[in-house]
């Protein structure tokens, strides 16, 4: 057995996070932990990375017990970590960021240019496309993701431990990522992996964990184990159908563009529309421009040429606000650096985007009893757990800090609402719990506009796909034509060529 946990718990003021958890991993396996937002995997893996000390219980590495006091002590036993949490400095280069901590020294001084051709090396070997030299702070999470995995490979670890490492990644990087993962089973490292997607947990896993509310459920053999086993595992309650059926209804034409091309040279020449009672999604890759494109309909992106409409209104080079006035709201990927205010509770970030509303302020003052009354009901709606209002966000998981960003969308009056990466780091449960969020809006006449790298999203929740490669337009499907194949040819279609 290369690595043990027996009987640990972990207690934070007024919670306890692990309760009396066994769990081994053996040499050349992955091992995925699963379980809802809050089930305690990430606290777990906290403690095996030494980022947190157990407060009972005994830790085990191949044999011996191990007291690991922090993460630098963990690594030094080669157990390293890439958390959903990024542990990059923006204002650093990529180069300086992978030997952060290790840095190669020649003399007293740094030895700049020995970190570069192994930052090189490094990258060439993992087929990670990014840029050395540029500051972390400006290239996408997509690409961040990256260069914390890269972090990872930089040694010869004997535990690797993954945190939904694939959230923000393409099928493309995805299948990269398996494939390093396939070479350290082989060299019989022991990997820890943990992610909400099913297809990932029957790909690359070996046995799984359960938590649920910070206990052990059990442990299983992944390929005698169904998803509806799992899922029922997991949440102590049967989900019958994680996709909703969604009836489409298309009516009046909400969003338009006309040939925009952006500033940046992300997006060129893009044309699409939405309509009242659709569902639109943009697929590909990381850097396809799909992403940019959303931003600049709601004025986060500059437009060099082209149009945007909303409601045949011209509301080309319109401010967010603006945008947010006449009824288009944007739930942005990344909920702790864009989308919500961490250190403040629910009941003041969904109120945030409306206090503008007669219902959330008077003339002078903020109506506190509408806002209570209002948040209250939303947060109710979503399913906030712990339904505590005013208890900071920083302390709720992924999935429930994902619920307030979807509360907030719920907060006004909206006929669109553009999705970009809705589901990003969390459970099955949350998943099909936003699915029918998206689901009733979508139904009740509102306009979507759905930008996801998780393809079964594209494939399931769409009537209308457009498929974007290199900042262009490739194509625009529908009906029978939103196939897994048909999406993926568009791609790929460069490469191949």
């Amino acid at each position: 057995m290369l690595f043990e946990l027996k009987k640990v718990s972990k207690r934070f003021p007024g919670v306890e996070a692990l309760s009396d958890v066994d769990f081994d991993l053996r040499a050349g396996e992955v091992h995925v932990l699963f379980g809802e937002n809050g089930a305690g995997k990430s606290t777990l893996i906290s403690l095996i990375s030494g980022a947190e000390k157990a407060t009972s219980g005994g830790m085990f590495l191949r044999g011996d017990s191990v007291e690991l006091g922090s993460v630098h002590e963990a690594r030094q036993q080669g157990i390293n970590a890439v958390f959903q949490e990024f542990s990059l400095v923006p204002q650093l280069t990529v180069e300086e960021n992978l030997f952060l901590g290790s840095e190669v020294t020649k003399g007293s001084f740094l030895d700049k240019a020995e970190i570069h051709r192994r930052s090189v090396r490094l990258l060439e070997k993992l087929s990670f496309p990014i840029p050395l030299s540029k500051r972390v702070a400006y290239l996408s999470r997509a690409e961040q993701q990256m260069v914390e995995i890269a972090k990872a490979f930089r040694t010869e670890p004997s535990i690797l431990i993954f945190d939904e490492p694939t959230a923000s990644l393409t099928e493309r990087e995805t299948d990269r990522l398996f494939a390093l993962i396939g070479q350290a089973k082989k060299a019989c490292v022991g990997i820890i992996y943990i992610t909400h997607r099913m297809g990932e947990v029957r790909r690359i896993g070996d046995r799984i964990t359960v938590l649920r509310d910070g206990r052990k459920i059990a442990t299983l053999d992944a390929a005698a184990c169904s998803d509806e086993r799992l899922i029922e595992l997991m949440t102590g309650r049967k989900i019958t159908q994680v996709f909703p059926r969604i009836k489409f209804n298309p009516g009046a034409l909400f969003l338009e563009t006309r040939h925009l091309t952006l500033s940046s040279g992300a997006a060129r020449g893009i044309s699409l529309s939405v309509r009242a009672g659709e569902i639109v999604g943009i697929a590909g890759l990381v850097g396809s421009g799909k992403s940019d494109t959303a931003r600049a309909c709601f004025g986060l992106e500059k437009i060099s040429s082209g149009a945007v409409l909303f409601l045949d209104e011209d509301v080309t080079g319109f401010s967010p606000r603006a945008m947010l006035d006449r009824g288009m709201f944007y739930v942005p990927p990344d909920r702790r650096s864009e989308g919500l205010m961490l250190m403040r509770g629910a009941r003041e970030n969904i109120a945030l985007p409306s206090l503008s509303q007669p219902c959330f302020s008077g003339n002078l003052f903020l109506n506190r009893r509408g806002e209570t009354a209002i948040t209250r009901r939303l947060a109710e709606r979503v399913d906030l757990r712990p339904f505590n209002l005013d208890r900071e966000l920083l302390h709720y998981s992924g999935g429930n800090q994902q619920k307030v960003m979807i509360a907030k969308a719920l907060a006004r009056d909206v006929k669109l609402f553009i999705f970009d990466e809705p589901t990003i780091g969390v459970d099955v449960g949350t998943r099909a719990a936003i699915y029918g969020f998206i689901r009733d809006l979508c139904e009740a006449g509102a306009g979507i506009l759905l930008i996801s790298s998780d393809l079964p999203e594209i494939l399931h929740l769409t009537a209308r796909v457009y498929v974007m490669y290199r900042g262009e337009l490739r194509a625009e499907l529908e009906g029978g034509d939103i196939r897994h194949d048909v999406v993926l040819s568009y791609f790929f279609e460069r490469d191949a060529a």
